[in-house]
């Protein structure tokens, strides 16, 4: 199994989002419970571009400190929505024997389900832990109900949905 941690970055994760504390808590619980079972923990930064605060260089193109990736940790950049868009990402984990991804972070209705329809189509069995994605209010749906939208609709054939205490389970065994 790899943990992959989608866009947890200075720039967009903010209190403003969706069930903001529960994110928090479950994705730190996530990469702490990784790194303590031997789970591989990958991260992914969105750059999107220079002038948008979001690129190489910038301060909110950082990863959350609370997340801060630790020494031998894989970090990877995308340009697009999905991370399988890096082609290096996507040539390491196509060498993978272990064909699980836990993917958690931002944004929801954005990176999170272009990445989770990615993976799938690609033959990966796909976990996404309770409370482990996000996004923001837009002009057509509150982030609330577009988090539930994709966990409980968009999502329902293509992942094995998890509580959080399941997902560290998973990880221990």
């Amino acid at each position: 199994m790899i943990l992959l941690v989608v866009d947890m970055q200075k720039a967009i994760v903010d209190e403003e989002l969706y069930a903001f504390d529960t994110l928090m808590e479950s994705t730190v619980r996530l990469v702490a419970a990784a790194r303590k079972n031997g789970v591989e923990v990958i991260f992914v930064q969105h750059d999107a571009g220079p002038g948008s605060g979001l690129t190489t260089g910038d301060e909110g193109f950082e990863i959350i400190d609370a997340l801060r990736p630790e020494a031998g940790e894989k970090v990877f950049v995308k340009h697009i929505n999905t991370c399988f868009g890096n082609k290096e990402l996507k040539a390491y984990l196509k060498q993978q024997e272990d064909k699980r991804l836990m993917i958690i972070g931002l944004q929801t209705n954005y990176c999170i389900d272009a990445t989770v329809k990615s993976a799938f189509e690609r033959g990966f069995e796909v976990i996404i832990p309770e409370g482990s994605n996000s996004t923001f209010d837009n002009d057509y749906m509150t982030g609330e109900t577009a988090v539930r939208y994709y966990n409980e609709d968009v999502w329902e054939e293509l992942v094995d949905s998890v509580t959080l205490d399941e997902a560290i389970a998973m990880m221990e065994n």
